[in-house]
């Protein structure tokens, strides 16, 4: 397989076979371009601010259309982790209220429901095990449509399903599927998705959804001049109004800056389609061969753009796969290979060879 991306179009070290996007990705060389003209538009006043305004409202009208949700459902947030934060503070808790999430998701999704105060967190063996803990006192079923820790793959619709059988909220991570997996953001509840991987985009800015047809009544807990419903002077002695858009979980002035890069790099999504093939076949391929050669396992038959080996010594085994020029992702005891447009079956073969090395 062919790149899809031409590598010119990416800081990437010649030589270098890039397969970290499941942590972080090269830069488009055109985010520098973004920055500058974002850094331009800072500079002229009143009329800047007006050009600031239209692209964050442009990339709000990208986001919803590739989503397949309303523009209005869709806010920006300077994390995943700050979103969820702000969802989970805005829930009238009650004691021994659960919260369902699988024992492979990620800390932003799950942590800020786990500090909420009479909470119990109810741990399901993968994504594919939530049902069986599910009970009557469960009000938030939190997955990721790709884990982190296995590039595991949920099945969304069951578990939007399960949630309605339960009046459980569904709160989806998008951030390992966002980028090269069509989104359906109407599946969940909230949604959310972090821009610095599969997006193309940096860090400091994530995506956030407010499915406003299933939860039309939602508020969050905290505010900011940006997320206030009026702008003029504020009258404090009169209730505080809010935005009626998922904007309202941008308190303050959103991530500029970032807005620029990411709408460049949807520019650059756009102009490359077939990117879920690519990254796909890449991943099957792998891990067909790693299976083969009977390397072990943890990413399942149904995984996205990534491929996980348990290793004992996972940090030092990524260290051995650097000084070859293979850069992959270390942590959780796992070496993690995760493929994007610009990497083709040469980088396979690459990682393949490599983790041959380590184990």
């Amino acid at each position: 397989m062919q790149p899809l991306f031409p590598l010119d179009d990416f800081h990437i070290t010649p030589g270098v076979a890039h397969l970290c996007a499941g942590g972080k990705t090269p830069a488009l060389r055109s985010a520098a371009d973004a920055v500058v003209r974002y850094l331009a538009d800072k500079s002229e006043g009143p009329t800047g601010d007006v050009r600031q305004e239209e692209e964050i409202l442009g990339l709000r009208r990208r986001l919803a259309a590739s989503w397949r949700c309303g523009v209005e459902d869709i806010g920006l947030v300077s994390s995943v982790a700050e979103g969820v934060a702000m969802l989970a503070g805005s829930l009238d808790w009650r004691e021994g209220d659960e919260v369902v999430v699988p024992d492979i998701e990620y800390p932003s999704l799950a942590a800020p429901f786990a500090l909420q105060p009479g909470v119990t967190l109810r741990v399901a063996e993968g994504a594919g095990g939530i049902a069986a803990v599910v009970t009557p006192r469960t009000r938030v079923i939190a997955v990721s449509s790709t884990s982190f820790l296995n590039a595991e793959r949920a099945d969304l619709p069951a578990l939007r399903a399960l949630a309605d059988r339960t009046g459980a909220l569904l709160v989806v991570d998008h951030t390992q599927s966002a980028g090269w997996m069509p989104i359906e953001a109407s599946l969940a509840d909230f949604a959310f998705a972090a821009s610095y991987k599969w997006l193309l985009g940096i860090s400091g800015i994530a995506v956030a959804y407010w499915n406003r047809a299933r939860q039309p009544g939602w508020a969050p807990r905290s505010a900011g001049w940006y997320s206030m419903a009026s702008q003029a002077r504020p009258d404090w002695r009169e209730p505080i109004g809010l935005v009626p858009s998922a904007m309202r979980f941008c308190r303050g002035n959103p991530n500029h800056a970032g807005v620029y890069v990411l709408n460049a790099a949807l520019d650059y999504l756009e102009a490359h389609p077939g990117v879920e093939a690519h990254v796909t076949g890449l991943a099957r391929e792998l891990r067909r061969r790693c299976l083969e050669a009977q390397l072990p396992m943890m990413t399942p038959e149904r995984h996205g753009a990534s491929v996980c080996l348990p290793h004992p010594r996972a940090a030092e085994a990524v260290r051995a796969l650097e000084s070859q020029g293979i850069l992959t992702w270390n942590g959780r005891g796992r070496i993690r290979v995760s493929f994007h447009g610009y990497n083709d079956g040469r980088d396979v073969e690459r990682a393949f060879e490599g983790l041959l090395a380590v184990f």
